[in-house]
């Protein structure tokens, strides 16, 4: 299966088969899966390009397995549908019938059916044929059972008569229109039996070999059963196997086909250019790398929806702001707004680092095909050396077969064949090879330490690097020659540059962080602001204030002043702290003055 785009391949044949046997709302059929296999080998056999085979499909599956063959088409030279089960008519169209239908009513026909219009647009695309192939005339139970909402509705027997109005457009029905085909009583119907026989005949005209066909359905069936081809060709032949021209020049790689489509697919660098890419070559060099390219699209999705997510965030605060919302909610929608700004934040890193990935995968792809077409261009030029040094041979072997016995120099021919054949070369020791490959690995960035004689622990990590980003399966156990020349076809680093922590990757060097005044390197490996530190109360400051607070209040009180006024002969003055005014005696010279009121102090 390739990815077609244009006319990127003018050959391209493609092709989806369908079979739907086990139907939930009506009896299993035992043949159209047996049909499906056998006409899908039949396609593999032929040499088609793109072969889908499916089975038991339901209206969802039918309407996806469509849509995507409707993109393999474009550019196809032949697109062909094949479909064995239960098919409708209704009020002169034709419908194909999903395994979960239960068509209750006439009006379910719309809803849980595949108008054959949609397989006609399937095919639509392709350039010089397009094919369907319907083995769903069959007797329909659902149409014994199905209730009429309208009475004058009709519903046929078999298919209805389709004329195509795209040229070049072939339907071929099992049974003529208004009539039943037969399972038969063999694993395949008679009419997918006779298709295998005649159709991919190499060179035969797809209307002779339908012909063909309608001659044993009839024979088979004792006349009951004619297939039906509706829709008309050009003049010229149109084989759906073409007769194979005798091979001449060399032989095209094969790879050449994998890196058109992985090219074409880079130039969609869309999700379903990828995904068909990886359908068609699920492994492989170029499936890593058509892998990593969905990887970074992932990424973009993802960061997108995130940002989107940041965004109504924002409006939902700024919502409830406006509307005086509650400090709770207005909390909680700032924190929502917070977490999907992160969310953001993550997704633009991961977008970043999927991006560097895809093009550092992209490098190594340009490198890998340039040290191909070079080993490529070596072994033809080497060939081409082996071809005429033969042919020179032959000529000497000629040219001494003409002359006389006895002038034969045999011994001379050989040292002729000797001197233009090349010596062998000096295989390189087994410490020079596991220098070299440690050399080697140093360079593309997967190994740090120095290049040693001896296969180490480390050797064979850097070697389990290498494979797991070159996309090899060397053997870490030792060093090998294989390895050795993978190693030198890389241009440049393949394993990513890894620094400690507070440094960064600048090219092929880690450099120190430096951060501006205020702000420091924080856990994410990126400046953070340096948050001010609030004192905290310990333990001991607390023990001092209750020492404190004992000793304060143990200490005597001083003495405070009373607030009196102590009056005599030289004036008044306010009452001393400590001393208080008493009434004196007669005897206390010093009261007569002061109205018999003296100042005692303790």
């Amino acid at each position: 299966m390739g990815l077609t785009c244009g006319s990127a391949h003018a050959d391209r044949r493609v092709a989806l088969v369908i079979g739907n046997s086990a139907y939930k709302s009506a009896p299993k059929l035992g043949n159209p899966v047996n049909d499906a296999t056998l006409v899908g080998g039949m396609f593999k056999k032929a040499g088609f390009d793109s072969v889908d085979v499916r089975q038991d499909l339901s209206a969802s599956e039918m309407r996806r397995m469509l849509r995507e063959f409707a993109g393999r088409s474009r550019g196809a030279e032949m697109a062909v549908i094949y479909y064995a089960g239960h098919g409708i008519e209704l009020d002169g169209n034709n419908y194909l019938i999903p395994i979960d239908a239960t068509l209750e009513t006439d009006g379910d026909v719309l809803d849980e059916t595949i108008p054959v219009e949609r397989a006609l647009f399937a095919v639509e695309p392709a350039k010089q044929l397009r094919l369907i192939i319907l083995d769903a005339c069959r007797d329909n139970p659902f149409a014994k059972t199905m209730k009429r909402t309208l009475a004058s509705r009709a519903i046929g027997r078999g298919l209805a008569k389709v004329e195509p109005t795209s040229p070049n457009t072939m339907i071929a029905f099992a049974a003529k229109a208004g009539s039943t085909a037969s399972d038969g009583d063999s694993r395949n119907s008679p009419f997918a039996a006779a298709l295998v026989e005649h159709l991919p005949k190499p060179g035969l005209d797809l209307r002779k070999a339908f012909g063909f066909v309608r001659d044993d359905v009839l024979k088979s069936t004792g006349y009951k059963q004619e297939p039906y081809v509706y829709g008309s060709l050009g003049g010229d032949d149109v084989p759906l196997v073409a007769v194979k021209p005798a091979a001449t020049g060399p032989q095209a790689n094969p790879q050449d086909a994998i890196r058109r489509d992985y090219e074409l697919a880079l130039q969609l660098a869309t999700r379903d250019g990828w995904e068909a890419f990886l359908a068609a070559y699920p492994d492989g060099f170029y499936a890593n790398l058509a892998k990593g390219q969905l990887n970074k699209i992932g990424a973009e999705e993802t960061r997108a929806a995130a940002e989107q997510k940041a965004k109504a965030a924002e409006q939902e605060k700024a919502r409830l702001i406006a509307e005086r919302a509650q400090k709770a909610e207005q909390e909680k929608a700032a924190a929502a707004a917070k977490a999907a700004e992160e969310a953001r934040i993550a997704a633009e890193k991961k977008k970043e680092i999927e991006q560097v990935k895809a093009e550092a995968a992209e490098r190594e792809r340009k490198a890998a095909e340039a040290a191909a077409a070079k080993a490529l261009a070596e072994k033809q030029a080497m060939e081409k050396a082996k071809a005429e040094l033969a042919a020179k041979q032959a000529a000497e072997r000629a040219e001494q077969t003409a002359k006389p016995a006895v002038d034969r120099q045999l011994p001379e021919v050989e040292q002729k064949v000797a001197a233009l054949s090349p010596g062998p070369t000096s295989p390189l020791s087994a410490a020079d090879l596991t220098k070299s490959v440690q050399s080697e690995l140093r360079r593309v960035g997967c190994l740090t330490s120095a290049a040693e004689g001896e296969w180490t622990s480390a050797a064979q990590r850097s070697l389990t690097l290498f494979n797991k980003y070159a996309g090899t399966r060397f053997d870490v156990k030792l060093a090998s020659v294989d390895a050795l020349d993978a190693l030198k076809a890389k241009p440049g680093r393949v394993c990513p540059l890894v620094c400690n922590f507070g440094f960064k990757a600048d090219g092929d060097q880690c450099v120190k962080i430096t951060c501006r005044a205020g702000y420091r390197v924080g856990d994410d490996n990126e400046c953070e602001k340096i948050q001010e530190k609030k004192p905290v109360a310990t333990r001991e400051d607390s023990r001092k204030r209750d020492t404190e607070r004992k000793q304060t209040e143990a200490t005597p009180s001083k003495p405070q002043a009373s607030g009196q006024i102590f009056c005599n002969s030289a004036g008044c003055r306010p009452v001393g702290k400590g001393c208080r005014i008493e009434r004196a005696g007669m005897a206390d010279a010093s009261s007569v003055m002061a109205g018999r009121m003296r100042e005692v102090c303790d």
